[in-house]
């Protein structure tokens, strides 16, 4: 067997007689080639193992080719959700209208900069869009590598994350704490630009570094505001360990009115029970 970049020539020979035949094979990416007397399985990116180290198991960079759901039953669903979207997210601004104003008082005065900040995220099939946040870093705080220790650089660019992450404000982490801070997602949620479940909304770096060629899976769904991997305790699931894309994945292959219901329920526990982002 012979290695070359990535690809994997695999020769056999059948020796018949004097005659010798070669069979070679020419197999993309990355193939595993077990021998018969231990063989072993062999786990494909977005199943049930994503990233996983269990033993005889072993990733495969191109999982199979990804098929979008169709289908009857599932345009009946994103319309009710869509529908969903809009009632519910018109309601809530109508009926919170005045805590938002006194959110955006607190922000504004506590250190005197912007009351919102606009992150460009990618949407639904790649689209960029722009996920408005009631601002809880202070200002400048997107200079990383003067505001970060070379550690906490090196945490934030391996998860996107940094555990008591010293750019936030006291105000900040306690709108972070109990996820007011994305209250302004529900004006994103009312525009279409998001749902209200779904995939959480990430950066481009985010969507080639971590999900590889699971990306445009990801992606044929709507981003949301709470989903899968937040309700299952966000915090814990890290990029690193495989668990966020794992439970990302689950609900793009998933989603469905029942799981949807059960989400929105953890979600809400997670608020009563402060088990919101760090």
């Amino acid at each position: 067997m012979e290695e070359t970049g990535r690809n994997v020539s695999v020769v056999t020979h059948e020796t018949r007689g004097s005659e010798t035949k070669e069979k070679s094979a020419d197999l993309q990416d990355r193939a595993l080639v077990q021998p018969a007397s231990n063989k072993k399985q062999a786990s494909f990116v977005g199943e049930d193992s994503y990233g996983g180290s269990a033993a005889g198991q072993e990733r495969v960079p191109e999982a199979k080719p990804f098929v979008p759901r169709r289908g009857a039953g599932y345009r009946c669903y994103l319309f009710f959700k869509r529908a969903f979207d809009i009632v519910a997210s018109g309601l809530f601004l109508i009926v919170f209208s005045w805590l938002y104003l006194i959110l955006a008082i607190c922000v504004k005065c506590s250190d005197g900069g912007p009351v919102f900040y606009r992150h460009p995220r990618v949407g639904k099939n790649g689209k960029t869009i722009y996920i408005p946040k009631f601002r809880s870093m202070k200002k400048n705080s997107d200079r990383l590598e003067d505001m970060l220790t070379p550690e906490e650089y090196a945490q934030y660019k391996r998860e996107y994350k940094i555990d008591n992450d010293p750019r936030i404000t006291k105000l900040g982490a306690f709108l972070r704490k109990t996820s007011l801070d994305e209250l302004p997602n529900v004006w994103a949620i009312f525009t279409g630009a998001i749902s209200v479940i779904g995939p959480r909304p990430i950066m481009q770096d985010e969507v080639k570094e971590k999900y590889g060629a699971d990306a445009q899976k990801l992606l044929s769904v709507k981003p949301g505001m709470i989903g899968w991997w937040a309700a299952n305790g966000r915090s814990n699931a890290t990029y690193e360990s495989g668990e966020r894309q794992r439970l990302e994945l689950y609900y793009v292959d998933h989603c469905s009115v029942g799981l949807d219901i059960k989400i929105i329920f953890r979600t809400i526990l997670g608020v009563l029970r402060r088990t919101g982002a760090k």
